[in-house]
């Protein structure tokens, strides 16, 4: 009950507005993942940049089980399997960028799509973790059993081999 395993991996690229742009970053999503892409909306409005609450302004896919593990491993190479402890959250989970998909092993430049980056996010959970979420019987997860950031880097070093600084 103690392991600590990945949970998700999400994809996100935000364009910022709709059109050409937000498919173009879809289907780059849907290329490199293997996975169904789904536009994400805004929060909330911003003037500056024109933007309205509900207005569609990126694109985001969510990863699971071994795909989940095998696109980590290919993204973290694109890192040189390093990152930062300022990657990781008080709850173990940690986000990098890719700042070229041409980056990316296996990825090719596709003059049509332009360049684009994309964010990865991976969050980690413990087996139980599921009792704070079910429908029915909804209870708490225990202090003891909730994920830290020390959980976090650990994990990162001993199975993706990420030299943490």
């Amino acid at each position: 009950m103690r392991e600590v395993m990945i949970d998700k991996v999400t994809l996100n690229i935000g364009v910022g507005k709709g059109g050409q742009e937000l498919e173009n970053a879809k289907m780059l999503l849907e290329r490199l993942s293997g996975a169904k892409a789904v536009p994400t909306k805004a929060k909330s409005r911003n003037p500056v940049f024109r933007i309205k609450k509900g207005d569609v302004i990126g694109t985001k896919t969510t990863l699971r089980g071994k795909a989940a593990l095998e696109f980590l491993k290919k993204a973290l190479k694109v890192k040189d399997y390093s990152l930062p402890s300022g990657s990781f959250d008080k709850d173990g989970n940690f986000s990098f960028g890719v700042p070229e998909y041409i980056e990316f092993p296996g990825a090719k430049y596709d003059p049509q799509i332009g360049m684009l980056g994309f964010d990865v996010c991976v969050t980690l959970r413990r087996r139980g973790f599921r009792v704070g979420k079910r429908r029915r019987g909804k209870s708490k997860v225990g202090r003891k059993h909730r994920l830290k950031k020390e959980d976090g880097i650990q994990f990162a070093r001993n199975v993706l081999s990420v030299k943490v600084e």
